[in-house]
């Protein structure tokens, strides 16, 4: 899936954007409009990932949520506005390549998805100290939607699909740093051993070239993280019930806000290649 099948007639406007204003400019320092838009990331995700750490009662835990938000926010809307412009700029100079490329619509749904989760969930929510209100609610369901559209095409999508394991890593190491006492353990012996048969399995009994097999185990190891590292945490929020940050409701949109970001970023790490 990429632009080219939405918009077959668009490649001539697409391909002579590197020779008009800005792209022509921006093309001969590429590199120094990456460095802004991969600072602006870390910026972005950054205090986003600070802030919904602490509505899942981990990180900066000696303030209340409204503190952290409070003093995040400024940085939040720097890290937005130079993920934008550096990348409508980038993107000119480079409008070929994301237009073939399946990342690319990842990313963009990362970023749709991102924006609306940040802003119009995980933020008021935090502001309110963990309350969940209508209106969030209501911005969760369509930015859930849009993160789940995200990791859909991210999967399937030839040659981008082990970028999966990007956000599943993320996922894994996330559930592990905020989950407490003897659940995290068995967590972490179960994850591990996953990791050693994934290895054992892709590396001795499967060779590494041999892809007509290595695919489809991949793809069933893709499964079982996911299941086990889901099955752990949804376990956890609800075995905790509502906290002084809220409930589970609260924490899964923690946990959907971060890693909507994490997509983007491996979505943007992929589109190299397809």
């Amino acid at each position: 899936m990429n632009l080219e099948q939405f918009f077959p007639h668009a490649r001539p406007w697409v391909e002579n954007l590197a020779n008009v204003f800005p792209g022509k400019y921006v093309k001969p320092q590429f590199a120094w409009w990456e460095v802004g838009h991969v600072l602006s990331l870390i910026a972005l995700g950054g205090t986003t990932i600070l802030m919904n750490l602490r509505l899942l009662g981990a990180g900066l835990t000696q303030e209340p949520p409204s503190e952290i938000y409070r003093n995040l926010r400024f940085w939040q809307n720097v890290g937005v506005i130079g993920i934008i412009v550096t990348g409508v700029l980038i993107g000119s100079a480079n409008a070929e390549r994301l237009y073939d490329s399946a990342a690319f619509i990842v990313k963009m749904l990362a970023l749709l998805a991102g924006v609306i989760l940040t802003y119009g969930v995980s933020r008021p929510v935090a502001a309110a100290d963990g309350a969940v209100g209508l209106p969030p609610k209501i911005w969760f369901a369509l930015g859930g939607a849009i993160f789940l559209l995200g990791l859909w095409v991210f999967s399937t999508s030839e040659l981008i699909n082990p970028g999966v394991f990007h956000v599943i890593t993320a996922a894994g190491l996330l559930v592990l740093f905020v989950t407490q006492g003897r659940t995290r353990l068995v967590y972490l012996a179960v994850l591990t051993a996953l990791i050693v048969a994934q290895f054992v399995g892709t590396h001795i009994l499967v060779k590494p070239d041999d892809y007509a097999h290595l695919t489809p185990v991949n793809k069933a190891f893709a499964g079982i993280f996911s299941a086990w590292i889901v099955g752990t945490a949804l376990f956890q929020l609800f075995r905790a019930g509502r906290g002084e940050e809220g409930g589970p409701l609260t924490k899964i949109i923690a946990y959907a806000t971060i890693l909507v970001w994490v997509m983007g970023a491996a979505a943007g790490r992929w589109i190299a290649f397809a």
